[in-house]
């Protein structure tokens, strides 16, 4: 899932190896991406909006141009599947994570590999630019997740805690708290300052497969494989589910304002919840 960065637009990527863009709430089908040889992993959206890059199985980033309604290039370099990508807020920049347990840094303008980042020891599952900063956050199923200065490729700090395979992980909007989840739905809250544990919540025993902040900060929300959405009320500690998927939730956003969450999940459904 990915929503444009003003408009109510949403893109979607699934196991059919096309990419959907949606108009919401209403669910009018805009645009459809296809040239991917195998399932999409991950969708993101230029600061501009009018670029979309998506990620996949075929080991490849690919870049789409709305204006030609077209695939403008493909990055390839990536050994294995490429599981997510982050754009820098400057736009020149992306970043992807793959089962090869890189990041790769990719120039928009020369399409070239800018950076390699190495020091996982397994599938690199996340990647995360900090806004308006060259920090990247990645999560692994070393257990692991790791703060990169995106400048030199270099490892600033790992946080260690997870006892199991790391799925996801983001910032806050302040930029001082990550969250992360992990294969047996652990929550971990952290303070990026201290590289400390602030909290653990056990969302589990399903995987959590990917988890958000509201833009508030007082709300965690993942997407669970045991077909729910979790959300965690972080002043009470209180732990909510919302049922609907008939399958494993895969991902999860909050619209700009933070009204509603979408949902998207193995059942093929987008569904949003207020």
């Amino acid at each position: 899932l990915a929503l444009h960065p003003r408009k109510q637009i949403l893109v979607t990527g699934s196991d059919e190896r096309l990419w959907k863009m949606w108009s919401i709430p209403n669910g009018d089908i805009i645009m459809t991406g296809e040239g991917h040889g195998d399932w999409l992993s991950g969708c993101c959206f230029h600061p501009s909006g009018n670029m979309l890059a998506t990620t996949s199985g075929d080991k490849t980033v690919k870049i789409w141009d709305f204006a030609k309604v077209e695939c403008a290039f493909t990055f390839t370099g990536h050994l294995h599947a490429v599981w997510g990508c982050s754009w820098h807020s400057c736009g020149d920049f992306i970043a992807s994570c793959s089962m090869d347990n890189t990041v790769k840094i990719w120039d928009i303008n020369s399409k070239r590999c800018r950076q390699t980042l190495r020091g996982h020891v397994d599938s690199v599952n996340s990647v995360e630019f900090l806004p308006f900063s060259n920090t990247l956050l990645t999560s692994a199923a070393d257990k692991t997740i790791s703060l990169w200065d995106a400048r030199t490729g270099l490892c600033a700090q790992t946080f260690f805690g997870h006892l199991h395979s790391c799925n996801d992980a983001t910032f806050n909007l302040k930029g001082d708290t990550v969250v992360s989840c992990d294969s047996y739905g652990i929550l971990k809250l952290w303070d990026v300052r201290k590289v400390a544990i602030m909290l653990s919540v056990d969302a589990g025993p399903h995987p959590g497969n990917q988890v958000i902040f509201h833009p508030s900060g007082q709300l965690v929300v993942m997407a669970s494989n045991d077909g729910t959405v979790k959300i965690l009320d972080l002043p009470s500690g209180q732990l909510y589910s919302l049922s609907g998927h008939e399958d494993a939730v895969q991902c999860v956003l909050f619209d700009h304002k933070g009204e509603y969450v979408v949902s998207g999940g193995s059942d093929g459904t987008i569904r949003l919840w207020t």
